[in-house]
């Protein structure tokens, strides 16, 4: 029996996600709900959407790699990115802090365009599919930031 390739791909993404929530605790996601923001952050409730459909970018990304290129390397790239993105909300939320939310936001930032470019050289297509998460990360970044400054105690 031949697996496709986007299988696996898409089982490790989602099995990555749903232990990612198995940390969080309603106690550490209520501090996170109570914190004030930005008043022109008016797309919250979008939020959601916004990384599922990064993520399936993402996914496919690594898809087309693995299809042209077979690297292991590169993929274990595309698993830290998402352990990265994943790694966000709860670590933040269990350390109470949003200065660990910003620092996570920026490596993995800095992680994506690293892997962005090393995707290149395999795929247009497929670093082409990580534009959205470079786009969208650092606007989560700054929000995070800017809710330092709203919430100092909480920093």
């Amino acid at each position: 029996m031949n697996i496709p390739s986007w299988l696996p791909i898409a089982v490790v993404a989602v099995l990555l996600a749903a232990l990612s929530n198995l940390s969080q605790t309603k106690r550490d996601f209520s501090w996170f709900r109570r914190l004030r923001r930005p008043r022109w952050l008016s797309f919250e409730w979008a939020i959601p959407f916004i990384w599922i459909s990064i993520l399936a970018c993402a996914a496919w990304s690594a898809v087309l790699v693995w299809n042209t290129a077979g690297d292991w390397w590169l993929m274990g790239c595309y698993v830290l990115l998402e352990l990265l993105i994943l790694a966000y909300t709860p670590v933040m939320c269990k350390l109470h802090s949003l200065r660990v939310g910003t620092l996570i936001g920026a490596i993995g930032f800095g992680w994506g365009c690293f892997l962005t470019l090393q995707v290149f050289q395999v795929s247009r297509l497929a670093a082409g599919l990580l534009v959205p998460y470079l786009l969208w990360s650092p606007i989560g970044t700054f929000v995070t930031w800017q809710m330092i400054r709203l919430n100092p105690r909480e920093a």
